[in-house]
């Protein structure tokens, strides 16, 4: 069981105390249950949600979302690297966000400290082509675009930059004619942004 269940468990469990507690209160708990039984059933639950979570973790598809490459070169070199190999294609960079900037503010804001990265950037692009014959395949692959390719470090491993971006399922690869260019298109540039 994850610190954050069991502090969303315990939580509860304080809750349900002080509702047994203060019988004025507004919730209505169901008058054949204990609060015995509730600290029963938040318990499997608990260990439901655990068992979800370890069944996903041992799941190769959810494993596989993302395609991850990792390079020794910079921060800045790979960043360099990608925007060099977005722009070579004729691709045009929408927008960059700056992801660290981002979690580390609103982290502060929500008492979450802790760094999450050592820097972050996730780049947006765009190509016309194929995200005209992606979507006229299927509408909703409107979710792909832009394309994004994210660049990041981490705290505790500062001599390495990452480079990821979405996988594609193996189904969605077979049956489509385009998903394979765009897959082909995103691990090019990725590869590139990482030999950079």
């Amino acid at each position: 069981m994850t610190n954050a269940k069991l502090i969303a468990f315990a939580s509860l469990v304080s809750r349900l105390g002080g509702l047994a507690a203060k019988p004025r209160s507004p919730v209505v708990l169901h008058p054949g249950l204990s609060l015995a039984a509730l600290v029963v059933m938040g318990l499997m639950l608990v260990g439901v949600g655990a068992q979800a979570e370890d069944d996903a973790q041992a799941d190769p598809a959810r494993q596989d979302a993302a395609a991850v490459y990792v390079s020794d070169n910079t921060f800045a070199e790979v960043m360099d690297g990608l925007r060099l190999a977005i722009e070579e294609r004729g691709l045009v960079i929408n927008n960059i966000m700056h992801m660290n900037e981002m979690l580390e503010r609103t982290g502060a804001d929500l008492a979450m400290d802790g760094a999450l990265f050592g820097e972050a950037r996730s780049v947006e692009f765009c190509s016309a082509v194929l995200s005209r014959r992606m979507i006229a395949e299927d509408p909703s692959r409107i979710v792909n675009c832009p394309f994004i390719i994210a660049v990041y470090s981490l705290p505790d491993e500062p001599d390495k930059t990452l480079v990821a971006h979405r996988r594609f399922g193996a189904d969605e690869l077979a049956n489509s004619e385009v998903m394979p260019e765009v897959a082909q298109m995103l691990q090019e540039i990725a590869e590139q942004a990482v030999s950079w």
